[in-house]
Formats: structure tokens, C-alpha cells, sequence
């Protein structure tokens, strides 16, 4: 009986991997150097937004250093 059982999970297992793989071959797929380019042309046209690249205004950020108060 455990053969059987082994033997429909196997089935199972293999089932489950076909179908995984007829999803994947649906997927549209481009050429790498598309997506290359596409992703360049993001970064460029998006650049002046990101404040890993262009900093965060000392009054925006969260995380400056405290300030010591002047009449002490």
C-alpha cells in the first residue's frame, strides 16, 4: 500500500512541476538588451527623485544628529 501511495505522490509532485513550467512558457519574455536599455532609461529619467542619488534635505531627514540647545 505505501507503494501506491508513494507512487501517487510522486504523480503528484511531477503534475505539479508541469504545470509550473506551462505558466512559465506563457510569460512574454524580451531580450536582455531591451531590458537593458529600459532600465537605463528609467534610471535616468528617474534619477533626480531618488535620494539614495541626490540626498535628503537636512530638514526631511529623520535621522539627522539631534540638536544641543544654545541657552545651556
Amino acid at each position: 500500500m505505501s507503494n501506491n501511495n508513494a507512487s501517487s505522490s510522486s504523480v503528484a509532485v511531477v503534475q505539479k512541476a508541469v504545470k509550473q513550467l506551462r505558466l512559465e512558457a506563457k510569460i512574454r519574455r524580451i531580450n536582455v538588451s531591451q531590458a537593458a536599455t529600459d532600465l537605463k532609461n528609467f534610471c535616468l529619467q528617474n534619477g533626480h527623485k531618488d535620494p539614495l542619488l541626490v540626498g535628503v534635505p537636512s530638514s526631511d531627514n529623520p535621522f539627522r544628529p539631534p540638536k544641543s540647545c544654545g541657552l545651556l
